[in-house]
């Protein structure tokens, strides 16, 4: 199969965050329960890393594989930054899995708690399998909502996973797969603004639904 899928324990959390994951593997293949309050954000041109943190790790992936990040930018501020920054997670999450490093520092920057759980359970598996990344992974229809009077920002998007591939390590085989209900993911953030001398938004819940409907569009 293309996309591994090695599945972790279901987490359940706090009322407050409202929020239920079953992480799954290579594929981030998984359902549970959607978030209630998220709404579609707008803005202009689509989001890219951030460059302006200088404390930023490194979030390189192999030149094989390439991200497109089909985002539009929320004209607030504080939606902005939270939307990037979730962008950076995904970016890390790959990175991780690239390096074969559980304990990669990139994941663990751009997140904490739950969020950063799942980000390791995702790359133990990889490693487990002896598998990296290739391919093309795309992500779209972005929304962000602020929770808490501005205190936290919920992040919302599509991804379309059809044309990314898992890829022996030892070999370079790549496993390829035809596009199928389940290249189709919506993932969920609960972002949490900068703290300390961190100019990172951080990811503190994910929620992945395999199978998403309303992103095979």
């Amino acid at each position: 199969m293309t996309r591994r899928t090695l599945t972790t324990a279901a987490a359940s959390l706090t009322a407050a965050a409202a929020l239920l994951l079953t992480a799954c593997g290579g594929s981030d293949k998984s359902s549970s329960g959607d978030i209630k309050g998220a709404d579609t954000g707008a803005g202009s041109p689509s989001a890219s890393a951030s460059t302006s943190d200088a404390g930023a790790p490194d979030v390189s992936v192999p030149s094989d594989f390439h991200f497109v990040f089909d985002f539009e930018v929320p004209s607030d501020t504080k939606e902005a930054s939270a939307l990037s920054d979730a962008e950076n997670y995904i970016r890390a999450l790959k990175h991780g899995i690239s390096k074969q490093d559980p304990n990669d520092p990139a994941y663990q920057y751009y997140s904490k708690g739950q969020a950063a759980q799942y980000a390791k359970s995702q790359i133990q598996a990889w490693v487990k399998g002896h598998w990296t990344v290739t391919g093309t992974d795309k992500y779209y229809a972005a929304g962000v909502t602020t929770l808490s009077g501005g205190k936290r920002e919920l992040v919302t998007f599509c991804r379309n996973q059809g044309k990314s591939y898992s890829k022996e390590i030892k070999s370079g085989k790549i496993l390829y797969t035809a596009v199928n209900a389940d290249s189709y993911v919506k993932y969920q953030l609960l972002m949490r603004p900068p703290t300390g001398s961190s100019k990172a938004w951080k990811a503190s819940v994910v929620e992945v639904k395999g199978k998403a409907k309303e992103c095979q569009k």
